[in-house]
């Protein structure tokens, strides 16, 4: 009998510890995965990372932080994804603080943007006669003269992620030729210059005459401003490349268009945006255009 007791009080004792065994695995399944499961704070810290790692900002410019020669804005490739880009408030022409790029071109704002939240419209033909500032996922933006918490970037239709200043979208023009020019300011009434804080340069106006600032046009070969384009600026009279073939202009200022070449047959002066040159009996017929 006292064997046979001592045989079952073994049985169970080892029957207890198998239970308890099995209880103890299941609960520490149980708490492996529930720390494979982020938490809503941790999954919160992830998204903030991954939207600050769209970019960094540092401040100087490009010289001051060792950039490599040839690169980012001194690669002068407008609308291409830059490894880094620099913000330095500056003077252009008679526009003072404007901002502009590490080559020195003018950085423009576009009035058919929204800064909140910032959205850029400028798409397609409009973005070969504006390339937007745009910089690669990760890359540098030098800050020289502008607020850190007044740069950000925004994801355009193309995918690209274009800067922005106050929010902001910025462009470069492409009639500007050289470092200082300021040929977009005023274009259509809805182009300016960008300050440092996201502001329109020049308090909104068009350059004025004799500021040392050259008038400038777009002629598009299609209604609505449509490629193919062609950009004249400066002064005086200037002979059209494409004769004959525009039905759309944007003017910086006032221009005066001829139908014949070296500024000669019948004319008009016009001004800003006209988006169908039939519309004033000048379809097609542009030969010459005067500055100044």
């Amino acid at each position: 009998m006292k064997i046979q007791r001592l045989g079952t009080i073994a049985a169970v004792t080892t029957t207890a510890a198998l239970l308890l065994t099995a209880c103890g695995g299941t609960e520490d399944k149980a708490a492996d995965k529930a720390a494979d499961r982020p938490t809503a704070s941790a999954t919160s810290s992830a998204d903030a990372a991954s939207s600050s790692s769209e970019f960094t900002s540092l401040s100087g410019t490009a010289k001051q932080n060792n950039a490599q020669p040839k690169t980012g804005d001194w690669a002068n490739s407008p609308g291409k994804p830059q490894k880094w880009v620099q913000l330095s408030a500056a003077r252009a022409g008679a526009l003072s603080p404007v901002v502009v790029n590490g080559a020195g071109f003018t950085l423009y704002r576009f009035d058919n943007d929204t800064a909140k939240p910032s959205k850029s419209t400028c798409n397609d033909a409009c973005a070969t006669t504006w390339p937007p500032v745009v910089v690669a996922p990760g890359g540098r933006i030098f800050i020289d003269g502008v607020r850190k918490s007044d740069v950000g970037v925004v994801k355009r239709d193309d995918g690209k992620l274009q800067v922005t200043i106050g929010g902001w979208p910025v462009y470069r023009f492409n009639k500007d030729l050289r470092p200082g020019d300021t040929n977009g300011q005023g274009v259509g009434g809805t182009w300016f210059g960008v300050t440092p804080d996201g502001k329109k340069a020049g308090g909104g106006a068009s350059a004025p005459a004799g500021s040392g600032t050259k008038s400038s046009v777009t002629l598009s070969d299609e209604k609505n401003f449509g490629d193919p384009s062609e950009g004249l600026a400066g002064t005086g009279c200037q002979n059209v490349g494409r004769d004959n073939s525009a039905s759309s202009l944007q003017a910086s200022g006032t221009v005066k268009i001829w139908t014949e070449k070296d500024c000669k047959g019948t004319s008009k002066s016009v001004t800003g945006n006209i988006a169908d040159l039939a519309s004033i009996g000048f379809d097609n017929t542009i030969s010459s255009v005067r500055f100044g």
